[in-house]
């Protein structure tokens, strides 16, 4: 029973116990019972215009911005065929069979989808003999019929159809996409259709009121729904590929599946980012969804308008983010940068003398932010473009020019990877040499020298660093590492309590991890 009904049930019992003598009740009741019968009781007279100035002000400005916009958005339906990868990654059945893995949730893109739930892909789809049917979103940004969606809502698309909200349909041409930003532009046959103007994604500021367009879950469509921007210049969450720009903006306005594609505006009405992906346990709307920013969005789209493709810039390198925990080791100041953690062979980095530990603080002059501001930058540039790179180099500056190279499918543009046994009481951590046994196990490269991670001891400073089995320990602060036994010197030296600085060869890329050690140290190294 519960607390509210027991609490009822006392109170009645409490209330019977003053009516003493039957004279005494028939006498209540019959005074009770002479009473006027009070008037109905009328409902409050709604609050007046003036004492809701603000609310109702808020509510004309939303209604002015969702009807300028609505009329551009548009459903877009499309049949494809079931990309390889995704094939791979899910049952027989075509479910999403990876619902407990987190970067499965990442991948729940908006586009074509599987199965009855709402996989990696926007909509309701079913998947038939390799064959997905789903939906997405777009916003036409030319009167003459672009629109602009996301690469993963078209992805192997053997028919596409748009539909406006007057309700009118169109089949579509594909005109090009871009895989790495996830951006693509179909176009219809019309004239004089309402679309949109980009805005300037750089003026946002966190707290600032945004609009999100699209339909979700492929049947609401044209649905608006209103939030913040939550954060800016969040990085690539892929495990998929470090190459992916991120710079992505997030926001608390509901993007759900079927959303893929749509726009997310500012308080003018103008397109400041492409919806294009949630972070939910649920597959669904929890609070976090981003957008691709429009000073990204822009100039990808007028290349695939103009050219049908994109040709990004190439500097061959891999960076981090400069933070507190790691600044301290490359003799900067505080205000950001990106730092080099490998640099490709026979690449414009290469060629150009860049070292890995250089941090580049600026490109032509303009500050660099993040290591997803780099690049951002250098893959909107043009292949066969001059830059200046200004870098810190142990605590000196210097300008470095090169030329930028050509992106091809194979080679990155700027990686930013944000992610006999000797045994270390003090990271956590059993590493071995590179013996020709381990190199052929891990498929390492020839040209990559270090350790071996063998094992890492839960609760460990390792483990907190994200290091893990089969990860490369390349540098123990900023001093390459060329057998265990040295590793095991080199971790011995530093001073107990003191922080460590590893260069980690992880998932094809390198990063530096910062690992913070006790003052008091377990058996062991």
């Amino acid at each position: 029973m519960s607390i509210t009904t027991n609490e009822l049930r006392a109170a009645g019992r409490r209330a019977a116990v003053p009516l003493i003598g039957g004279s005494a009740l028939a006498l209540g009741i019959a005074l009770f019972a002479h009473q006027p019968v009070k008037a109905a009781l009328t409902p409050a007279a709604p609050l007046d215009d003036s004492s809701v100035s603000s609310l109702v002000a808020l509510d004309h400005s939303v209604e002015a911005v969702a009807a300028h916009v609505t009329p551009a958005v548009v459903n877009i339906s499309v049949t494809a065929h079931a990309p390889e990868e995704m094939a791979l990654e899910n049952g027989p059945d075509g479910r999403d069979g990876g619902d407990g893995d987190p970067m499965q949730q990442f991948r729940r893109f908006f586009g074509p989808g599987f199965g009855q739930g709402f996989g990696p892909g926007s909509g309701h789809g079913q998947h038939q003999q390799q064959i997905e049917h789903g939906i997405g979103s777009g916003i036409i940004v030319s009167p003459d019929g672009y629109i602009v969606t996301n690469n993963h809502v078209v992805n192997g698309a053997v028919q596409i159809r748009v539909t406006l909200h007057d309700r009118r349909t169109f089949p579509a041409k594909l005109i090009g996409r871009d895989k790495l930003t996830d951006l693509a532009v179909v176009k219809i046959d019309g004239s004089n259709l309402p679309s949109l103007g980009w805005g300037d994604s750089s003026k946002l500021e966190p707290g600032q009121t945004v609009l999100a367009f699209g339909s979700p879950f492929g049947y609401f469509q044209f649905s608006v729904t209103r939030g913040i921007v939550s954060a800016l210049n969040r990085p690539n969450p892929y495990s998929d590929d470090a190459h992916k720009p991120g710079g992505y903006i997030q926001t608390d306005a509901a993007i759900n599946p079927g959303n893929s594609g749509g726009p997310l505006v500012d308080a003018h009405g103008e397109v400041v980012g492409i919806n294009t992906f949630l972070i939910s346990s649920s597959g669904s709307f929890s609070g976090a969804g981003f957008a691709i920013p429009s000073v990204l969005a822009k100039p990808i789209v007028a290349q695939l308008i103009q050219h049908g493709k994109v040709e990004h810039g190439y500097l061959g390198i891999g960076i981090n983010d400069v933070t507190p925990d790691n600044e301290k080791f490359f003799d900067i100041a505080k205000g950001g940068g990106a730092v080099v953690t490998q640099v490709t062979p026979d690449s414009p980095a290469g060629h150009a003398g860049l070292q890995v530990g250089d941090v580049i603080t600026a490109i032509n002059g303009e500050k660099v932010e993040t290591a997803s501001d780099l690049q951002m930058r250098i893959s909107e540039a043009t292949p066969g473009s001059s830059v200046d790179l200004t870098i810190s180099r142990n605590g000196k500056t210097e300008k470095v020019p090169m030329t930028l190279g050509r992106l091809h499918s194979d080679r990155e543009v700027a990686a930013n990877a944000e992610g006999g046994e000797n045994q270390s009481g003090k990271l956590g951590v059993a590493v071995t040499d590179l013996t020709p046994n381990v190199r052929e196990q891990l498929n390492l490269p020839e040209q990559l020298k270090g350790v071996a991670v063998a094992q890492v001891r839960p609760a460990s400073p390792a483990e907190d660093a994200g290091i893990s089995n089969g990860d490369v320990i390349l540098q123990v602060n900023r001093k390459p590492v060329e057998s265990a036994e040295q590793f095991k010197s080199d971790v011995q030296s530093v001073p107990s309590g003191q922080d460590l600085l590893l260069l980690v060869w992880s998932n094809g890329g390198a990063s530096y991890r910062v690992l913070h050690t006790a003052s008091s140290t377990s058996n062991g190294m």
